[in-house]
């Protein structure tokens, strides 16, 4: 058996591309939609693409299954499971619990595992003629490395009422069965840690069905379904805006994009009338550089691992836009955009000194000068991390407001009295910094060592 696991650290998302080499056939499970990475192993490996399938419908990043399908001819198969609101609108071979995925001498089992979506599998695999006994199981957002699927994410982020609650009585269903399975039996996730489909998900990429029935706290509550709930739904993240739209296009034909798109590099004369057409400047720079000298109204969104979940939360899926970044870059936050289906870019400019037009500066503040603000009624102080990061401890007097809401909630801040702005340590403050900045507040400063540097340097705070 061939077997590599993909991981994009941008999403904190693992595909899998599994092979038999004795018959030189393969299957991927949940691709990217950057698909190149998985022609590329096919091609090193003498391993055909033969099938493609999804553990559920994503909600996170857009699936690249169907793009990959189109360039290999590969078989599509997709969860049946879950009900008539829950199937997907194109072409492909449906699967419910106990069918069986046949790739060489390779035997995938479907599991109906439903909880974090109503539709969700999770897929057993039996290397076979080398055992009978499964020895991997592919989970999806079923089971994580320490934790589990969040169940309201079609709540909070698709807006469907009251599905929160069904979801966690079915997940709680869903883990007994799971802890049924063989605890040699290796389990691998589609995320890891940083990804907002859990809370507390582990850095590690794999683990064993034994080894979470010991450390995984959802095991902890065989006996205690409302406390398994309670738990569950409690504390969860702030799910980014784009998982919407995520979960409509993974559902519904759309138009394909097979290879990586290449942008154009804009000229001065270029930029200076898209700008005048209003079109949204993001700005990837480091956010020193961007504090340094910076286009009136550009939002800096760093080009880091998190740049496609920002980008998600701020810009919409109808307009254009322009990135800042390096010839070296664009590539990067090319495939970082197109994972989450922002392919409306205009195109780029590397270097904004090279406009000649005026450049602004951020004001960012040191911990000496924050202090001074602190406690005083005329300034604001804002803080826009999450919320459960909020409540489990924040400065004196700050106001919560979450940097991925923060334009929603413009009328919460005065535009006539000071505001400091702060996070945990200074990227999340730096997109708020530019979000409002673009929307005229002219009285704002950036704490930038934010709550980390506060608590460390033991100062008092709350919760």
């Amino acid at each position: 058996m061939f077997f590599q696991h993909v991981y994009d650290k941008s999403l904190a998302q693992a595909s899998y591309f599994i092979g038999c080499q004795a018959k030189g056939e393969a299957i991927v499970i949940d691709p990217q939609r950057d698909i190149d990475v998985y022609l590329n192993i096919a091609r090193q490996n003498n391993m055909k693409i033969t099938h493609i399938t999804e553990t559920h419908i994503h909600a996170d990043f857009l699936s690249g299954s169907r793009e990959l399908a189109a360039v290999t001819g590969a078989a599509l198969y997709l969860s049946d499971e879950g009900g008539e609101d829950w199937q997907y609108q194109f072409a492909h071979t449906g699967l419910k619990h106990g069918d069986k995925i046949t790739v060489g001498n390779l035997i995938l089992e479907v599991l109906h595992t439903p909880g974090h979506t109503p539709e969700s599998i999770s897929f057993l695999l039996t290397d076979t003629p080398a055992t009978d006994k499964p020895v991997m199981v592919f989970t999806g957002d079923f089971v994580f490395v320490g934790d589990i699927g969040r169940p309201d994410l079609l709540e909070k982020a698709a807006g469907l009422v009251g599905t929160q609650e069904k979801g966690a009585q079915q997940m709680y269903a869903s883990i007994q069965r799971f802890a049924q399975l063989p605890e040699y039996v290796q389990v691998w996730p589609a995320h890891g840690a940083g990804s907002a489909c859990g809370k507390a998900l582990g850095a590690v990429p794999s683990s064993t069905v034994g080894y979470e029935k010991i450390r995984n706290w959802a095991f902890q509550y065989s006996d205690d379904e409302p406390g398994f709930i309670n738990y569950l739904l409690e504390g969860q993240p702030e799910p980014p805006k784009y998982f919407a739209m995520m979960k409509h296009l993974n559902k519904v034909n759309r138009p394909l994009l097979v290879e990586v798109p290449k942008y154009p590099k804009l000229t001065k004369e270029q930029f200076l009338a898209a700008a005048q057409n209003g079109l949204k400047v993001i700005d990837a720079r480091n956010k020193a550089d961007f504090a340094q000298a910076f286009i009136p109204g550009s939002i800096n969104i760093q080009g880091n691992n998190s740049f496609s979940t920002w980008a998600g939360w701020i810009l919409n899926y109808q307009e254009q836009f322009i990135i800042v970044a390096d010839d070296n870059q664009i590539e990067d936050l090319t495939r970082k955009l197109m994972r989450i289906g922002l392919d409306n870019v205009y195109g780029y400019i590397p270097d904004v000194h090279s406009l000649d037009i005026p450049l602004e500066q951020a004001d960012v503040i040191g911990l000496d000068t924050f202090k001074g603000f602190v406690g005083k009624e005329d300034v604001q102080i804002v803080d826009v991390r999450g919320v459960s990061e909020y409540n489990a401890g924040h400065i004196r007097g700050a106001e919560n407001i979450f940097v991925g809401t923060l334009q929603d909630n413009l009328d919460k801040l005065d535009k006539n009295r000071p505001i400091v702005i702060h996070c945990q340590a200074g990227d999340r403050s730096a997109v708020a910094y530019s979000l409002l900045r673009r929307n005229g507040f002219d009285k704002l400063k950036n704490y930038s060592g934010g709550y980390k540097e506060w608590s460390e340097s033991g100062n008092e705070t709350v919760r």
